[in-house]
């Protein structure tokens, strides 16, 4: 059994480092100019990874009760304990889930700050003028 959890501990691992991944990618594309093309795409894959480590996550916590030892962070640290191979694997997915959790943030922020952008610009279109000289909608000056 406790090969069976190495392996799904080596497995998560190589799914959240490919979620940092992906989350590297998401950043430039807030960053650019128009991310409107990639998001939907990177949304998806997003989607899937999460599904995908929600699933090992449960196979986990499933395979920690078969060893006696209860789920989530306090059975993974048990298990850590008694052998050397779970215990760096478990360091590796502690630290990629880390990193992800930064990126993760780090993302939000630039979506945050994306979305105040584009309200105060939308804003700032639906002022009316009030001094006559400011062109109208049709190309004239109002009034002239």
């Amino acid at each position: 059994m406790r090969d069976a959890l190495l392996a799904t501990v080596i497995e998560e691992v190589a799914a959240v480092q490919a979620f940092e991944s992906l989350l590297a990618h998401e950043e430039k594309a807030l960053i650019a100019a128009q991310p409107l093309a990639e998001l939907p795409g990177i949304i998806e894959e997003k989607t899937a990874l999460t599904e995908r480590i929600g699933t090992l996550e449960k196979q986990r916590d499933a395979q920690l009760g078969a060893l006696g030892l209860p789920g989530g962070f306090i059975g993974m640290e048990a298990a850590a304990e008694t052998d050397a191979q779970i215990a760096e694997q478990w360091a590796l997915l502690c630290a990629a889930a880390r990193r992800a959790k930064q990126g993760n943030n780090n993302n939000g922020v630039l979506i945050r700050t994306r979305m105040e952008y584009n309200r105060k610009a939308l804003a700032a279109l639906q002022v009316a003028p009030s001094k006559a000289g400011f062109y109208g909608p049709d190309g004239r000056v109002p009034g002239a």
